[in-house]
């Protein structure tokens, strides 16, 4: 019969929440007899595309989808299909725009049809916008909110991360089953060797280092993150912060950073493949989002047993241990500041029998997956 391939769906394979959970079950799952196809929204190769290539993966690479004329794409996928009947199933990633890819997959009959939601959007605030970046999220919002009621005309299957990312996507009416976002915990487990090696590389080891991974996008509040930087930099000069990730707002916080003066003080370091690593070097972990579904960084932060101060718009069901403390990002950076200073110094624990029993271990999570898609194959 050979192997069962299944069409994964993203804007493009980055290091971003949705495409670190789906690397996570396709680096688990039974090769031999399930593969993973991809269908990206960018002419640019993404940073897991090499790994996709050596572990059997296809790549198809689309511009990106315009949800105001959207013929043009609909066309170039119609052509797809037809070349491409293999798929019984595609699984799309695109959260509300997942409406355009499904549309035509419909069309074409692939009878297992699959939206997953990976964000839940709060309500935006007056006080959240900030010049063009701000025009433009209002933009994507009102885009998004019109282009939620059509999730519904073609998919088979509703998938979330979360409740939260469920109700706000499908509806809080209609049944979604969630796949959480697991990780190998094992991997993050604290690791005392592996921090000490980090921290001397870094020229930290006597540092309180604080830690935020994340794209470089509105949605991650780094602008309110560096004041509450600057706040801690105030009561604890011997501080610094790390900034894993990139996108189109990283030139704005350097320059952010620099009118605080305190550049000298963090480090940007871009995309990386030793997040597990880093997370060991850090002492709290910083995230102040305006949104997110269920957060991995957080799963993966727990894991590795970090005290981790995130904001309270972030759903309550990443709370896996006793390590997160929820604070609101409409108050003082000061208020913030005082919260991550608490965690000073605490004993690192191994949280790994936690994760795997509160069902986010990737091991079984990824038969779970692998058992689905199975049963969807053709006869």
């Amino acid at each position: 019969m050979g192997v069962y391939r299944v069409l994964q769906v993203f804007t493009a394979m980055n290091r971003g929440g949705a495409e670190s959970m789906i690397m996570n079950y396709y680096r688990k799952i039974d090769r031999s007899k399930v593969q993973f196809d991809f269908l990206v929204h960018r002419k640019k190769r993404g940073a897991f595309d090499d790994e996709i290539e050596k572990m059997g993966g296809k790549i198809y690479r689309f511009d990106p989808i315009n949800p105001l004329l959207p013929n043009k794409y609909y066309k170039e996928l119609r052509a797809f299909f037809s070349e491409h009947n293999e798929y019984t199933v595609i699984h799309s990633h695109l959260n509300t725009f997942s409406c355009f890819p499904l549309k035509i997959a419909k069309e074409y009959n692939v009878p297992c049809r699959i939206a997953h939601a990976h964000i839940a959007f709060e309500k935006i605030k007056f006080q959240d916008l900030f010049g063009d970046e701000g025009f433009k999220e209002v933009v994507k919002k009102m885009i998004k909110l019109r282009l939620k009621r059509r999730i519904h005309d073609s998919i088979t299957h509703s998938f979330s991360c979360g409740d939260k990312a469920g109700k706000w996507l499908f509806g809080a009416d209609n049944n979604f089953t969630i796949m959480n976002n697991a990780i190998e915990a094992q991997a993050f487990a604290y690791n005392e060797t592996t921090r000490k090696k980090y921290r001397k590389e870094f020229n930290v080891e006597d540092e309180f280092v604080l830690g935020h991974i994340g794209n470089f996008t509105m949605q991650k509040n780094h602008s309110y993150l560096l004041k509450v930087f600057a706040s801690i930099l105030k009561k604890k000069p011997d501080c610094s912060l790390f900034f894993a990730g990139d996108g189109p707002l990283r030139s704005k916080i350097e320059k952010e950073a620099a009118e605080l003066s305190i550049t000298n003080k963090i480090h940007f370091l871009g995309v990386r493949n030793d997040i597990r690593e880093l997370s060991q070097m850090f002492d709290v972990f910083v995230f102040p989002s305006f949104y997110e579904g269920l957060p991995v960084t957080l799963i993966e932060a727990q894991s590795a047993g970090l005290k981790v101060v995130a904001s309270d718009r972030i759903t309550k069901e990443v709370l896996l241990t006793d390590d997160v403390e929820f604070v609101s990002i409409d108050i003082d950076p000061e208020v913030w500041a005082d919260k991550v200073l608490r965690h000073e110094s605490y004993n690192r624990v191994n949280n790994y029998d936690t994760i795997k029993n509160k069902g986010y271990d990737i091991v079984s999570n990824a038969l779970k997956f692998q058992e689905f898609y199975l049963q969807h194959q053709k006869a």
